[in-house]
């Protein structure tokens, strides 16, 4: 006579192996926390390579910040530092670090990858809708961008803004030295931006940024021309102003509805010469001796690195 034995699970052990089984998928997912994304090569590149990284308990993100390194660099470690890391956690943001790479050419200080509308641009564009796609953040394919970049991340940057101001909250151009785009576009020099420069960086560099930035403000973009008297070609404090610039500029212009217009009666305009800065509204027209600023926080910000004092970020 056989004698069958049904096996029962009391209750509250399924509900402890469901937990488990939670549990586990949640550290899966975690796992794939960041992401890397490759793109085949293109005209104007040999390597694009990315990596994701977004807040784990983010239900919708807001905007992505772009980091771009210097010449030829890799800078999908970017996403994995600290400071942005927590800067994104704050505010519901992602970290898209980028490498990109030349194809072999006798100029090599000519990044041609800065060209961005030869097609490097098109593979950051690429590049984020698989990664919306493999993170489940849709959003990202179409969310807005703050870039940050150093050097030849700086070239990218404005020459991005040049190829794609719909896609662009706010930007910065930080002390790099070529640019294929001279006059930007209504559109473009509508994004709010911060050029960079140092005091002991190239000449050719510094004369480079001063030019673009005198040519489009004339036009009224809405952009601050920022030297650093003592910096020669380093970070120095401009990651920390363009985080706040970036802080600032989310409230102004991102929803859910998309990119909201500035208007260049607001904010502050500061004078290149003396260093002060008023309201926006009611000064004269702008012209290349004035800077334009979204807050007063960013004005007192650059007012500062002009002058060499400190700020708090």
């Amino acid at each position: 006579m056989e004698t069958h034995l049904k096996m029962t699970v009391p209750r509250s052990r399924h509900a402890f192996l469901l937990l488990a089984m939670t549990a586990a998928f949640a550290v899966a997912g975690q796992a794939q926390n960041p992401l890397d994304e490759t793109i085949p090569p293109g005209a104007n590149f040999d390597k694009a390579a990315f990596r994701l990284w977004y807040p784990p308990d983010a239900t919708r993100i807001q905007a992505v910040v772009v980091l771009v390194p210097g010449s030829n660099g890799d800078g999908r470690p970017e996403a994995d530092d600290i400071f942005w890391r927590d800067f994104a956690a704050r505010h519901q943001l992602a970290l898209l670090g980028c490498q990109f790479t030349d194809k072999p050419h006798e100029q090599n200080f000519i990044e041609q990858y800065a060209n961005v509308s030869l097609g490097s641009g098109q593979a950051l564009l690429d590049a984020l809708t698989a990664l919306a796609r493999r993170s489940g953040h849709a959003e990202l394919a179409g969310a807005p961008l703050f870039l940050w970049g150093m050097s030849a991340g700086g070239e990218f940057n404005y020459e991005f803004v040049a190829w794609k101001p719909e896609r662009v909250a706010a930007f910065v151009v930080n002390k790099g030295g070529i640019y294929f785009t001279a006059l930007t576009s209504s559109a473009a020099r509508s994004v709010p931006g911060l050029l960079f420069i140092g005091g002991k960086d190239l000449e050719s560099r510094r004369n480079a940024i001063t030019g673009l930035f005198s040519l489009n403000r004339r036009g009224a973009a809405l952009w601050a021309l920022t030297e650093e008297p003592g910096a020669a070609h380093i970070v120095g404090r401009s990651r920390d102003m363009a985080a706040m610039l970036f802080e600032d500029v989310l409230a102004l212009r991102v929803d859910k509805s998309g990119l909201k217009a500035l208007s260049g009666e607001g904010g502050f305009i500061g004078d290149r010469k003396t260093k002060a800065f008023r309201p926006a509204a009611g000064s004269t027209p702008q012209t290349e001796s004035t800077v334009w600023l979204p807050t007063e926080r960013i004005a007192r910000a650059w007012q500062a690195i002009e002058t060499e004092k400190p700020f708090d970020p």
